[in-house]
C-alpha cells in the first residue's frame, strides 16, 4: 500500500480518465435491469466475454423475470454450463427469478435491501445493479479496482469494505457514476494484476506506485515495428 493521496491528485486522475472514456459503459451485455441483475450474477469468477457468450442464448428463451423463473435449473444450466460454479449459478438465477416474480411483480428493485435479499447477490452486485440500472454513485469493488485502488494509492486498503469505503470518501461527487467503470476498465487493460503497462498509463504522473514499468519490454522495432521474434508470436 502507499501513502495518501491527496485531493487534487484524485481530482486529476478522475478528469483525465474521464477525458480519455467520457461515456464508460459496463462490458457485460444486457437490456434492462434483470438481464443485467442476472448477468452480474453469472460474472463471479467469469469473464465478461465469457459470461456475454453464455447469456445469449439464456436471454433469448428468458428475457424477463417470469421467463426465467419458468425454467429448470438444468435448463439454465444448459446455456451456462460454461461458466464457473455454473450448476450454483443456475440454482440462484431462477430462485432469484422467483422471488422478483414474488415478491416484486418481475421487476428489478431500487432498493439495497431487497436486492440483497435475492439468493446470488452481495454488496459487489447490489452495486453494480445501483450504479448501472438506477444511476447511483456506487461503486462495486472487485479485483481490479481493488488492485488499482491500492497500486495507485488513491484508496488503499486491505479488504474490498475498506477499499469502498476509501473511494466513496476521496472520489468527487461529478465523478461517482462513472469512477467504477473507469477504475474497472483501467485494471482490466492497463494496470494489470502481473504487468502493468504503465508506459500507455494516462494517470501515470499521478500514480503512487513506485515500480512502475515505464517501458514495454517486447521487442519493439524502429518506428513502432514489431521484430519479426514478436511478429511470430502475435500470428
Amino acid at each position: 500500500m502507499t501513502g495518501t493521496m491527496t485531493p487534487e491528485s484524485v481530482e486529476a486522475i478522475f478528469a483525465q480518465l474521464a477525458a480519455t472514456n467520457p461515456a464508460p459503459e459496463t462490458e457485460l451485455v444486457h437490456r434492462d435491469p434483470f438481464t443485467l441483475l442476472v448477468a452480474v450474477v453469472l460474472s463471479a469468477q467469469s469473464t465478461d466475454v465469457g459470461v456475454n457468450k453464455a447469456t445469449k442464448g439464456l436471454f433469448a428463451e428468458a428475457p424477463d423475470a417470469r421467463a426465467m423463473a419458468g425454467m429448470s435449473e438444468e435448463a439454465v444450466g444448459r446455456h451456462i454450463r460454461t461458466l464457473g460454479l455454473w450448476r450454483n449459478k443456475a440454482k440462484n438465477v431462477v430462485a432469484l427469478a422467483k422471488l422478483l416474480v414474488e415478491r416484486h411483480g418481475g421487476q428489478v428493485p431500487h432498493d439495497r435491501a431487497a436486492l440483497e435479499a435475492l439468493p446470488g447477490v452481495g454488496r459487489k452486485t447490489a452495486n453494480v445493479v445501483l450504479n448501472v440500472a438506477f444511476g447511483e454513485g456506487t461503486i462495486a469493488v472487485d479485483t481490479h479496482i481493488f488492485r488499482v485502488a491500492n497500486r495507485t494509492g488513491l484508496a488503499p486498503g486491505k479488504t474490498v469494505e475498506k477499499v469502498e469505503e476509501g473511494l466513496l470518501e476521496v472520489v468527487p461527487d461529478k465523478y461517482r457514476q462513472g469512477a467504477h467503470h473507469w477504475l474497472i476498465l483501467h485494471g482490466r487493460y492497463v494496470c494489470k494484476a502481473r504487468r502493468p503497462e504503465c508506459w500507455r498509463c494516462v494517470i501515470a504522473a499521478w500514480c503512487q506506485f513506485p515500480d512502475k514499468q515505464l517501458y514495454s519490454k517486447r521487442p519493439i522495432g524502429p518506428d513502432g515495428v514489431k521484430s519479426p521474434e514478436e511478429s511470430r508470436r502475435s500470428a
